[in-house]
């Protein structure tokens, strides 16, 4: 089921705020997964008064492809009382290929994502082949910090992930879902010329790039400059998680650092990356994320100078 493409402007394109600033487990150890109607509406109540109308429940906050349909209405009506709307559902950290213990049960886990989406009404899932923290992660303040979890370089295991993903994007595809897969350090798409390939390899006409190279500049070793990994993966963008990060390179002492900005102050130029995406008619949503701080007050930020960028 294939679906026309919106026209959208700066007043009404759909700029999502992320629930990664808002944790799953709570310090009491319960889970937000638990909760009432009243706790998700006090948490969503936030987002609202942050200023958005859309918003993604990653499922780092929320599962809501494994709500129960009861418990998934009751979340819709929320959702809807409080003037708020889903353009797309993001996971994190549920690799269907490469997670040693759980890679069957995480791509059953996506293709209910992809149901629940087209059920909820977005337009976009976003799907990654990145692994869990490791301990070494969880230790340091800023988690890029610290080696994660590697793709194998094993051209096995390289067809099983295309295989799986063709399998996504297909069932997206009947759907009129959208796939986009994220941009991340060390994995199959870790690179511009890696996602190309990747999506190239996968050809399915709903699978595509989430650009989000934030991922990438934020790393403390070599990384292509931004607006060579714009220029090759424009072409092949869907919805697309923003951040920036300032970037800072000795190459005499051959020291690299990164920290966490807004969007219009870090190393990303994000006006001449839009542009660029929109030249090759980019149609998807936008999802701000931020790390460190008020994360949510900054993706408010964030929204406000997207939208000076979107066309009038």
């Amino acid at each position: 089921m294939k679906k026309e493409k919106p026209v959208w402007n700066r007043d009404n394109w759909p700029i999502a705020a992320a629930m990664n600033g808002f944790p799953g487990i709570l310090p009491d150890g319960s889970l937000v997964q638990k909760q009432s109607v009243d706790q998700w509406a006090a948490t969503l109540q936030t987002v609202v008064d942050a200023g958005f109308s859309e918003f993604d429940p990653s499922d780092s906050w929320l599962r809501v492809a494994d709500l129960s349909p009861d418990r998934r209405r009751e979340f819709m009506s929320l959702v809807k009382a409080l003037g708020l709307s889903i353009p797309a559902i993001s996971t994190t950290r549920k690799s269907s290929v490469i997670d040693p213990v759980h890679a069957d049960e995480y791509l059953a886990y996506n293709h209910r994502v992809i149901d629940t989406a087209a059920e909820i009404g977005a337009q976009s899932v976003t799907f990654g082949l990145f692994g869990e923290l490791t301990e070494a992660q969880q230790k340091s303040l800023w988690f890029w910090t610290a080696q994660g979890v590697k793709n194998p370089d094993d051209p096995d295991t390289y067809r099983k992930a295309v295989a799986r993903i063709r399998e996504l994007g297909k069932h997206a595809e009947e759907c009129g879902i959208e796939v986009s897969l994220e941009m991340y350090e060390d994995t199959y798409i870790g690179t511009a010329d890696g996602a190309v390939r990747f999506v190239n390899d996968v050809d399915v006409p709903a699978v595509g790039i989430n650009a989000d190279i934030g991922n990438l500049v934020r790393l403390h070793r070599p990384v292509e400059h931004w607006s060579s990994m714009i220029d090759k993966v424009a072409p092949y963008a869907k919805y697309w998680h923003v951040k920036n990060y300032m970037r800072v390179e000795d190459p005499e002492k051959g020291l690299i650092f990164s920290y966490p900005t807004p969007l219009a102050l870090g190393i990303i130029n994000y006006r001449a990356a839009i542009q660029k995406f929109l030249a090759h008619g980019f149609c998807s949503a936008f999802l701000c994320e931020h790390y460190g701080g008020d994360s949510l007050s900054i993706c408010a930020m964030n929204r406000v100078y997207l939208r000076t960028l979107l066309p009038r």
